[in-house]
């Protein structure tokens, strides 16, 4: 007994460093495997950088402008959503800080202003006046952003001011300014005070309109219409909008530049998400090269979008996109210039310009980033789809691609006629999206699709929605005008068609754009009434979609929900 007693004790201090190996292994190990992991995903935060600048996942983003299966795309009706439709990871910074009621009151201290009011004279250059006009607008119309104004101007009578302004939507995130200029009536109240009591509608104060750069020095040009009628057509230019091509100056500006080249692949009469999908791509590689961009400014419309039904190529970029905007964020050279330089500087220097031509998309720009070559060509001549140029930034290569959605935005000249439209309503209307054309006729897919969309059906949606005469705008691909005519017993229909001025003969567009087109008239494709539709569409106070509101077929077909 004793023996065992006596053992005990060395027995249990023999097994006690055992255990304590044990658990200090074990705690080793586990602190281990947490450094390890600690480190490996500080090494993934430093390194990653997502394929796009937005906060979304790559595959989030290829859902939002169009979805790839097999390296094609499929065909989208809706309108590409560009930079100033988006929540971009920097801010925009305005040009102008907006007009508030408080700033008003900082901006001119009234009590200092010493002013007789004489019989209740309307007096347009008194100060009090614009203050007047500005509160009023301030009040109306609540969904613009005012940013500027101009001095108020005499009207047609004695109590009338005209007022000029700059402006922008506020659901429009860019910082482009938009033009109005209206007619306002005001009397004399209390304290030498003015009071707005009336006022015209969109573009009414014509005596506030500044006058309007002429094309060609004068003369109006005189254009054949419809039937042969000829049309008075005076060539207007905005002045706001800059989209002349730029040049590089001197032979040696040239020489010096460091350009990527893409030659035309088959993304050319793709679809305008394929396009521009596969334009940012190459921008995007272009920027991480640090080198200037060679463009293409012609456009291939693909046919669901034209007339014809047919591809029609020859179209400009500046028709559908702010090319401006784009020179302003992003180091392009367009494609005529570029190849003139070239040649001019090939004829007379015997040391010819370095090139490196690049033959696979597979390529990577790693591999590029370091060569010397004055131009970086890259060529797609395989077959489709290996031609694709979004090929360059699939795999690793998104990695290091940003595509630079924020360098573009639509052409303001487009955006004109959405301003246009939505001020003609006063800023205050409601508007109803109608799906309809080859989706109503597919049973199939989408069953109830065409009766979920007939007049009767849209009428008893809308009545539980909108109230009745407000001013709702239908955005629809339903090409036959007195669909929605029963509508009109409850509401103020508004159509595209129903501003065919904006883009006829004698409009700013119509100029503006011939004179883009080399003298040659331009079509309102397609494309066109679907992006002006659909902005028009974004800045209703309510709307109302045709899927999950007008029908519960899904948008895609059945079972796609």
């Amino acid at each position: 007994m004793k023996k065992d007693l006596a053992s005990h004790p060395s027995s249990s201090s023999s097994t006690d460093p055992i255990g304590q190996n044990v658990v200090k292994l074990i705690s080793n190990v586990c602190f281990s495997f947490f450094v390890f992991s600690v480190l490996i995903f500080t090494v993934i935060a430093i390194t990653y950088q997502p394929p796009d600048p937005w906060l979304e996942s790559s595959k989030a983003l290829t859902r939002v402008f169009t979805a790839v299966e097999n390296a094609t795309y499929k065909t989208d009706e809706s309108v590409l959503k560009t930079g100033e439709d988006l929540v971009l990871s920097r801010a925009l910074t305005p040009t102008a800080a907006p007009i508030t009621e408080e700033g008003i009151e900082r901006v001119i201290d009234l009590s200092s202003l010493v002013m007789s009011c004489e019989e209740n004279v309307v007096n347009c250059s008194d100060p009090r006046a614009l203050v007047a006009i500005e509160r009023f607008n301030l009040r109306r119309f609540r969904t613009i952003v005012f940013l500027e104004y101009q001095q108020p101007v005499n009207g047609s009578r004695a109590n009338e001011c005209d007022v000029a302004w700059r402006f922008r939507s506020k659901k429009e995130k860019s910082w482009r300014k938009y033009r109005d200029f209206r007619r306002f009536r005001l009397d004399v109240g209390e304290n030498c005070s003015y009071v707005v009591t009336g006022a015209r509608g969109w573009h009414s104060g014509i005596n506030a309109r500044r006058p309007r750069s002429r094309i060609g020095g004068g003369g109006g040009a005189v254009v054949v219409g419809n039937g042969g009628a000829a049309n008075a057509a005076p060539p207007v230019q905005d002045n706001e909008i800059n989209d002349t091509i730029p040049t590089l100056g001197p032979e040696s500006a040239f020489r010096k530049g460091r350009y990527l080249y893409y030659s035309r692949g088959g993304d050319y009469c793709k679809g305008m998400n394929h396009y521009i999908w596969s334009f940012l791509c190459a921008l995007g590689e272009a920027q991480y090269l640090n080198r200037t961009f060679v463009m293409d400014l012609s456009v291939c419309l693909e046919a669901t979008y034209t007339p014809s039904n047919k591809d029609e190529e020859g179209k400009d970029f500046r028709f559908y996109f702010d090319f401006e905007h784009l020179k302003e964020t992003a180091s392009i050279i367009e494609e005529g210039e570029f190849i003139r330089d070239w040649k001019k500087w090939d004829k007379t220097h015997k040391k010819k310009i370095p090139v490196r031509k690049v033959k696979n998309y597979k390529v990577m720009p790693t591999q590029l980033m370091k060569d010397q070559s004055t131009i970086i060509w890259r060529e797609f001549d395989a077959p489709e789809p290996e031609n694709y140029w979004y090929r360059v930034c699939e795999g690793s290569a998104a990695k290091y691609i940003q595509r630079p959605w924020h360098a573009i935005w639509k052409s303001k000249r487009l955006m004109n006629i959405v301003s246009e439209i939505s001020g003609r309503m006063d800023w205050d209307f409601d508007a109803v999206h109608v799906v309809r054309g080859e989706k109503a006729l597919n049973k199939q897919l989408w069953p109830h699709l065409d009766s979920d969309t007939s007049p009767e059906a849209i009428l008893n949606k809308l009545k539980g929605v909108i109230q009745p005469w407000r001013n709702v705008y239908i955005a629809t691909n339903e090409k036959f005008y007195n669909y929605f005519d029963k509508l009109r017993s409850n509401y103020k229909v508004h159509l595209l068609d129903d501003y065919k001025e904006l883009w006829g003969n004698t409009s700013e567009w119509y100029n503006e754009t011939k004179l883009l087109n080399d003298g040659h008239s331009v079509d309102f494709d397609g494309y066109m009434r679907v992006a002006v539709d659909t902005e028009v569409l974004f800045r209703a106070k309510t709307r109302v979609e045709t899927f999950n509101n007008l029908t519960m077929d899904c948008k895609d077909g059945v079972n796609t929900c």
